[in-house]
């Protein structure tokens, strides 16, 4: 095991297991974090072998990510409980409050658990964009409207994950909800004004939040580049939203980081713009000319942040996780949840 400072790049890695050219790019100075994906898990057993693998080949230990929400959005099923799109909870919210709030401690409870008894120490999760009915891309992933229902419901399942000492990622910062493009495919643009967007800031307010990943949306009346581009929303984060965590760029390879121009530029514009960690998903070569030829200065407050997201207490694993109280809970909890 070597010892080195995590770096500002999440990679993600080919199989379910790691490849020499896998462990190579992990032992580099630039990487601090892993981003698993569908593609890396065939079991239980087969993914806690992969993260122990991970964990065992630096220290400090590089952090192991997934985006782990539920509905549409969940990278690990065979084995898994099924976990619902957060709609659902909002649904339940409907007819009543205490029930889900309870299903929204309970889902967090289990995601978390589930997830930190195999390894992976964080879900991209609880998305914050309010549900204004014309995104596709966010659609159902949304808890509701009413972004203070949405702050109610995210706070409970951010309990949830505490409880299985996990922390927690809000996305995507300001707001994805209102444009109907997926920024994944285009860049999508939102003409609101600052004013006009204080419901989708509202959740940013009031949550507790150890990371947040911004949005690959332009807001042109507040600035003209991309939220995760942005100074202006990044100091914004930081300085009147009190926001100390990390802060993640979303996927550099999507189009909706096009703006900025190459990978190398991607990268460099994020970092400037304030991000702490980049993520670079699903194209091999971008990671490779990123470590070849990206040449950041360290930066060990944006190192220690990381840090911290790594969890305090130990995981429970698999097998006690089935006779866990809490987990029972979380289970009999969502089974209030109205179908999808």
């Amino acid at each position: 095991m070597i010892s080195l400072p995590l770096g500002p790049l999440m990679i993600d890695i080919g199989g379910v297991e790691l490849a020499d050219l896998d462990r190579k790019r992990l032992a580099h100075p630039l990487v601090g974090g892993v981003i698993l994906f569908t593609r890396n898990y065939a079991s239980v057993e087969q993914l806690t072998q992969l993260c122990t693998e991970i964990h065992g080949l630096r220290t400090p230990n590089l952090p192991i990510a997934v985006d782990h929400e539920g509905g549409r959005v969940q990278r690990f099923r065979a084995g898994f409980t099924r976990l619902p799109a957060m709609r659902r909870l909002g649904e339940l919210w409907e007819s009543g409050p205490a029930a889900a709030l309870d299903a929204a401690r309970g889902t967090g409870y289990v995601l978390a658990a589930e997830l930190r008894a195999c390894g992976v120490d964080l879900s991209f999760t609880p998305v914050l964009d309010l549900d204004y009915g014309g995104s596709s891309v966010i659609g159902d992933r949304a808890f509701h409207r009413d972004p203070t229902i949405v702050a109610e419901l995210a706070g409970a399942l951010i309990a949830g994950l505490r409880q299985a000492g996990m922390g927690a990622c809000g996305k995507h910062f300001p707001g994805h909800g209102y444009v109907v493009a997926d920024s994944h495919v285009a860049t999508p643009v939102d003409e609101r004004s600052l004013a006009n967007m204080a419901d989708d800031l509202l959740p940013y307010r009031r949550l507790k939040l150890d990371g947040v990943m911004p949005a690959h949306v332009i807001y042109p009346q507040v600035d003209s580049r991309p939220a995760g581009f942005s100074p202006l929303w990044l100091k914004m984060l930081r300085d009147e939203f009190k926001f100390d965590g990390v802060i993640f760029s979303d996927d550099l390879s999507m189009e909706g980081a096009s703006f900025a121009g190459g990978m190398v530029e991607r990268a460099t514009a994020a970092r400037l713009a304030g991000c702490d960690m980049l993520l670079v998903c699903n194209v091999a070569e971008a990671v490779g000319e990123l470590l070849e030829r990206w040449q950041p200065l360290p930066d060990p407050q944006r190192a220690r942040r990381v840090s911290r997201l790594m969890p305090s207490q130990p995981a429970m694993d698999w097998e006690h996780l089935q006779s866990d109280a809490n987990y029972l809970t979380g289970l009999r909890s969502m089974a209030a949840l109205p179908d999808s």
